[in-house]
C-alpha cells in the first residue's frame, strides 16, 4: 500500500535554502513574532507527510494563495522522511470515514471527526476521491453490549449534545436485510458512516497542495530543530489539547520568566534535515513549526522539549493492528459492521470494512508492539488470524476461515500504554494540539490515531486557527 510519488514532486532531499528571503508581511498575528520574516526561508514548515500533514500544509498554503497579491502572502514547505508520503499510518487503515459517535462530546476527537466528515465528503465530491456512504450497524450479543450501544444512542441523539444521527435497527430488519449477520441484543445504525480511498485523498491533497505554491520535499527526515531567539520562556501560548489528554502532556510548564523575556522560536526557527539518499544535511529555517510526524511526533517533540529542559520526554505506545481478507463467496455484504465497543478497549473490535470494489476483509485486533517497525502479519503460527475468527464468528458466522488470508498491519500511536480508542471506561487520551506552553510558533500534534483520516481536513482548520484566529475558506 505504498504510494507513488506525484509526477512533478520534488523527489530528492530538499535543496539548501540558506538564506532565501521569502516575501513576508510586516505584521504578523501571535502567538508567533514578526522579527523572523525577514529572514525566514518559509512561513510554516510541517514535519510529516501523511494524510494530517499533507491537510495541515495545503490548508496553511490556501491562506498564502489567499494573500499572494497582498503584505500577507505566506509560504509553507512539507517534510516527508521517506520516498513517498503517506506510507505509514495513513495508509495502514481501515479507510474509514467515521462519524464520530465513540468519543464524548467535550473531546477533540468528537469535534474534528464530525467537522471533518462533513468536510471529508465535500472535499471527495469536488476532487474526484473514490468514496461510498455505505453506512454501518453496530451489533450487540449480550445485554452487556446493549448497554454500551444505549450509550451511544444517548449520546448522539438524547442529551449527550453531539448530534450524529443514529438509530435501532429492528430485529426483523435485521433478518431481512442483515446479510447474514447476527445481533441477538440489538443493532444501531450509523448512517454517515462511510470509505474512502485514502491512496487517493493523498494524492488529492498533495497535488492541491503544490498548486498553490506549497513545497513538498520527500526523502528528508529532520535531524535537530533549534528554537531562535530568547532561550528563556514562559507561559501563555494557546491550546487545543482536549478534554482526557492529560496522561499525553508529557511536558511539564516551566517556570514563568518576565514577560519581557522572549520565547523561544520568537525569532523563528532552524531545522537541520538530511538528505536519505546521501546522508548530507542542509538547514531550513521558518516562522512557525507544525510537529504532524504521527509515529515519530514523539521524537520531533523531544528535539525540542528535551533541550529546552522539559521533562519527562514524550513517549507514545504501538498498538498494531492486522487485518484479514475474505475471499469466499458468502457472505457478501453491502455495509460496515463493528462489534459494540469494550469499554477502555484500545480498538474498536475486529469489525468488517469494505473497500469502493466491494471487497471484505476484518480488522485491525489490537496487538501491542515495541517498535512502530513491526509490521509482520498474523503472529506465529498465525495465532492472530485463529483469535480474529473466533471474534468474527460472534456477529457473522457464516465467514468460512479457509477464505481469510492476512492481508496488512498498521501502527495506532498512542499516548498512554493499553490507551483506550473511546471514551467512559477509562484510559481515553484525546488528540493533542496545541501551540506548546513556553514557545512562539510551534503547534505540536500528538496521539493522532483514529479517527485521525476523517479529522484530517478539519485538523488542518484547527491549526491554522491556532496560528492567525481564523480559517481560511477552500
Amino acid at each position: 500500500m505504498m504510494l507513488a510519488p506525484r509526477r512533478g514532486t520534488a523527489a530528492a532531499a530538499l535543496p539548501l535554502r540558506t538564506g532565501c528571503a521569502c516575501p513576508r508581511g510586516a505584521q504578523r498575528p501571535p502567538p508567533f513574532s514578526s522579527t523572523a520574516a525577514a529572514r525566514a526561508d518559509f512561513t510554516h514548515v510541517v514535519i510529516g507527510g501523511g494524510v494530517v500533514g499533507l491537510a495541515v500544509a495545503r490548508q496553511l498554503a490556501l491562506r498564502g494563495e489567499a494573500g499572494a497579491s497582498s503584505s500577507s502572502a505566506t509560504t509553507t514547505l512539507l517534510l516527508e522522511r521517506h520516498g513517498a508520503v503517506g506510507t505509514e499510518t495513513s495508509s495502514r487503515n481501515s479507510e474509514v470515514i467515521h462519524a464520530g459517535i465513540y468519543y464524548g462530546a467535550a473531546t477533540l476527537k468528537a469535534r474534528l471527526c464530525v467537522r471533518g466528515k462533513e468536510l471529508l465528503y465535500g472535499f471527495c465530491a469536488r476532487h474526484g476521491v473514490g468514496h461510498r456512504r455505505t453506512g454501518k450497524w453496530i451489533v450487540a450479543q449480550t445485554h452487556a453490549q446493549r448497554e454500551a450501544l444505549e450509550r451511544i444512542e444517548r449520546l448522539c441523539n438524547g442529551g449527550g449534545g453531539l448530534g450524529v444521527p443514529v438509530r435501532w435497527v429492528a430485529d426483523a430488519e435485521v433478518r431481512r436485510d442483515g446479510e447474514g449477520v447476527r445481533a441477538e441484543a440489538g443493532a444501531l445504525e450509523s448512517p454517515t458512516t462511510g470509505i474512502v480511498d485514502a491512496h487517493g485523498l493523498m494524492v488529492a491533497l498533495q497535488g492541491l497542495f503544490e498548486d498553490v505554491g506549497g513545497v513538498v520535499a520527500l526523502n528528508s527526515p529532520v535531524t535537530a530543530i533549534a528554537p531562535l531567539g530568547s532561550s528563556g520562556s514562559r507561559s501563555g501560548s494557546g491550546s487545543s489539547a482536549g478534554a482526557g489528554s492529560g496522561s499525553g502532556d508529557s511536558a511539564s510548564s516551566p517556570s514563568p520568566l518576565p514577560s519581557s523575556s522572549p520565547p523561544p522560536g520568537s525569532a523563528g526557527w532552524e531545522l537541520t534535515v538530511r538528505d536519505a539518499a546521501t546522508g548530507e544535511t542542509s538547514t531550513v529555517t521558518a516562522e512557525t513549526i507544525i510537529n504532524a510526524a504521527g509515529l515519530g511526533a514523539a521524537d520531533v517533540h523531544n528535539m525540542i522539549a528535551v533541550p529546552a529542559g522539559r521533562p519527562p520526554p514524550a513517549r507514545l505506545y504501538y498498538a498494531k493492528g492486522n487485518y484479514f481478507s475474505y475471499a469466499g463467496p458468502r457472505p457478501r455484504l453491502s455495509r460496515l459492521i463493528y462489534p459494540a465497543p469494550e469499554p477502555g478497549a484500545a480498538g474498536l473490535g475486529t469489525h468488517l470494512t469494505l473497500d469502493l470494489a466491494g471487497r471484505m476483509r476484518f480488522g485491525p485486533d489490537v496487538e501491542w508492539v515495541d517498535s512502530p517497525d513491526d509490521l509482520a502479519v498474523g503472529g506465529a503460527n498465525n495465532a492472530r488470524l485463529a483469535a480474529a475468527v473466533a471474534e468474527i464468528h460472534k456477529y457473522l458466522p457464516g465467514v468460512d476461515p479457509a477464505c481469510l488470508t492476512p492481508d496488512y498491519a498498521g501502527i495506532r500511536p498512542k499516548l498512554s500504554p493499553r490507551g483506550a480508542v473511546g471514551a467512559g471506561g477509562g484510559g481515553f487520551n484525546d488528540f493533542v494540539i496545541r501551540i506548546e506552553d513556553g514557545f512562539a510558533g510551534w503547534v505540536n500534534l500528538l496521539g493522532i490515531e483514529s479517527p485521525g483520516l476523517t479529522s484530517s481536513l478539519a485538523i488542518g482548520e484547527e491549526v491554522e486557527r491556532l496560528l492567525y484566529g481564523s480559517v481560511t475558506p477552500s
